[in-house]
């Protein structure tokens, strides 16, 4: 995505909203007007627990957008708004309790009324109800090679993830190259199938698999010799080098122009 398709996505009421949710006690705070306003007898000043909080919010978000795979202005702002507005919340509630529970009442109603934006763009996904139509597919179909995303709808790398896959499944899609979808955390079962830990802290969501002859071939991420998962980054390129797409849709296309050409001949 590039600069200017960010800035445009930042105009979407989602984000601008976010964006003033985020930064609100500090701006009250440090507004003289409005700091006189609503905290009285204050100098204005950050103290000493408000900073601590503040710099806690920095180490936290920098860590959770890094482990999300944020590649862009829109990801990193995307992913931290949880960890922003929780630390906002803490700060209203730690200066009045009277300004704190407004505060949380407005994040429930913008999350109730104001979801985030998904992506509208072509895509060539198949959304696969659970393990077993994904085993039947496998079974059914040898000849297709499959590149499945198994991820959890409300994890915030998936939701970062999703409009790269997308993106992906729309340039390299074949007739015998195909894209899927398999919700783990709607699924359980899947989960268990395919070694995936579902939880909110895990390091497997989303989870890359591909599949040739109905067999998995690969996935990322994957553990090392000694069992440790080792860290991938979401990004298209590294995607793309890692599943080496730009071959595969090759070797797809060629085997699709034999086979076509195989049932002319007959």
């Amino acid at each position: 995505m590039s600069f200017n398709a960010d800035l445009r996505q930042l105009l979407k009421p989602y984000y601008w909203i976010n964006i003033i949710l985020s930064i609100s006690y500090i701006v009250c705070k440090r507004t003289s007007v409005i700091c006189n306003f609503l905290f009285e007898n204050s100098d204005c000043e950050l103290d000493s627990r408000e900073t601590e909080i503040l710099f806690f919010l920095i180490i936290v978000v920098m860590l959770r957008t890094r482990k999300a795979g944020s590649v862009t202005m829109v990801n990193y702002l995307s992913s931290s708004f949880v960890y922003t507005k929780i630390a906002n919340l803490i700060l209203w509630l730690y200066a009045d309790i009277r300004y704190g529970l407004p505060y949380a009442a407005i994040l429930i109603l913008c999350a109730l009324l104001l979801p985030e934006p998904t992506y509208m763009g072509p895509e060539h996904v198949v959304y696969f109800r659970g393990p077993q139509s994904l085993d039947e597919e496998l079974k059914h179909h040898k000849t297709t090679t499959w590149i499945v995303c198994l991820y959890a709808a409300w994890h915030p790398a998936c939701v970062t993830f999703a409009p790269v896959f997308a993106e992906l499944s729309a340039s390299y899609h074949l007739d015998n190259l195909k894209f899927g979808k398999l919700d783990v955390g709607r699924y359980s079962d899947a989960a268990e199938i395919y070694r995936i830990q579902d939880g909110p802290t895990s390091r497997q969501l989303p989870t890359l698999l591909l599949f040739s002859e109905g067999k998995e071939k690969m996935r990322r991420p994957q553990a090392d010799h000694t069992g440790k998962l080792q860290k991938f980054l979401f990004s298209k390129d590294n995607i793309k080098a890692a599943l080496d797409l730009d071959g595969l849709y090759q070797t797809c296309k060629e085997k699709l122009a034999a086979a076509k050409n195989a049932k002319k001949t007959e």
